[in-house]
């Protein structure tokens, strides 16, 4: 069950998604992308809604009854799934087998209920690209057959304000799954206002969160997943905890263990808690200074050990210098006990 790759996942694979298990809406209830995106080139009742729509901030006061209108207006046609590729940049942590086990079986009893929204692929003329419904597509890539669309003509803003708006109408996202997506967003050089806008936060929430994104490595928040039960205060301990460079280490190594990735979400994340608050904190910690003042060796002692670090910053060939002298230190320690 490997982890890997979580924000790369190719054609084949269980997309991450942005859709629940629930029963499907109906299409009214959809969330198309309101007040953000390019009318049409056909004319239509969406193109010209679509042009009287002044900026992203008249979403908020116009969204409902806006959305269900553009909802209704929209041709939906039914694609070969082989021609249809995941979103650019995920919003989920892994697939959760159960769940989408219940969608493929909710979709195989009463058919699809709702389209997906895609757009005409930016790089490759004739396919289609995912901006909401990837789970909806995974399990009719597994039922077979055609998936009902809706096609609109989305720039990569747009796209992903529109699936992150999708995601918000649903509240099915956890804390670390919008945290991340909202990292990865600004990675990708998006403003810090399509980053609210797509996930519904105001300026300090979202610097709130992708700070403490900042502060765990993406390795870990990958092994670890969604983790449902646990939100902000629980992830901001992990990143106090990591503030130690002797525990970082050694949870990086206890997340490649064989029996880590079987574990669910939440065991993932109780079990990298547990271990970082089991790795001892050093009994001592000192530094030693050259003559220049210059901090060229910490020392770490605890009741097992004694470790000395050398700053090679400082200088390059202390360390290895030292090493060669450890007979001949030790010699000198053996007399000395002797004496």
């Amino acid at each position: 069950m490997a982890r890997k790759n979580v924000f790369g996942i190719g054609q084949g694979e269980l997309p991450a998604a942005a859709d629940s298990v629930p029963n499907e809406q109906s299409f009214t209830d959809l969330r198309p992308l309101a007040g953000f995106e390019k009318p049409l080139k056909r004319v239509s009742p969406v193109g010209a809604i679509s042009q009287s729509l002044g900026g992203i901030n008249e979403r908020a006061q116009r969204a409902e009854d806006l959305e269900k209108q553009l909802a209704k207006g929209q041709a939906i046609v039914e694609l070969e799934t082989e021609m249809i590729d995941v979103s650019f940049v995920s919003d989920r942590l892994g697939v959760n087998q159960q769940d989408h086990d219940a969608l493929v079986a909710q979709i195989r009893e009463h058919g699809q209920q709702v389209p997906i929204l895609v757009r005409p692929h930016p790089d490759h003329p004739g396919r289609f690209q995912v901006a909401y419904g990837h789970r909806r597509l995974a399990a009719i890539r597994e039922i077979g057959g055609t998936i009902k669309a809706v096609v609109r003509d989305l720039s990569d803003e747009q796209l992903v304000v529109s699936q992150g708006q999708e995601n918000n109408a649903r509240t099915d996202l956890t804390f670390i799954e919008r945290s991340f997506f909202a990292s990865r967003l600004e990675q990708r050089n998006f403003s810090r206002d399509i980053i609210m806008s797509a996930l519904g936060v105001d300026k300090a929430a979202l610097s709130r969160m992708i700070a403490l994104v900042a502060r765990l490595p993406a390795e870990l928040i990958e092994a670890i997943g969604s983790a449902p039960g646990f939100g902000r205060t629980r992830w901001a301990d992990i990143a106090d905890l990591l503030e130690d460079k002797v525990k970082k280490r050694t949870v990086l190594e206890f997340i490649g263990d064989a029996g880590f990735a079987e574990l669910s979400s939440d065991d993932r994340f109780q079990a990298v808690y547990d271990r970082l608050k089991q790795v001892r904190e050093p009994a001592r910690k000192s530094v030693w200074q050259n003559d220049s003042g210059e901090k060229a060796v910490r020392v770490l002692e605890n009741s097992d050990r004694l470790s000395l670090i050398f700053d090679k910053a400082v200088s390059a060939d202390f360390g290895a210098f030292v090493e060669a002298k450890l007979h001949e230190l030790y010699s000198e320690f053996q007399q000395a006990q002797g004496d």
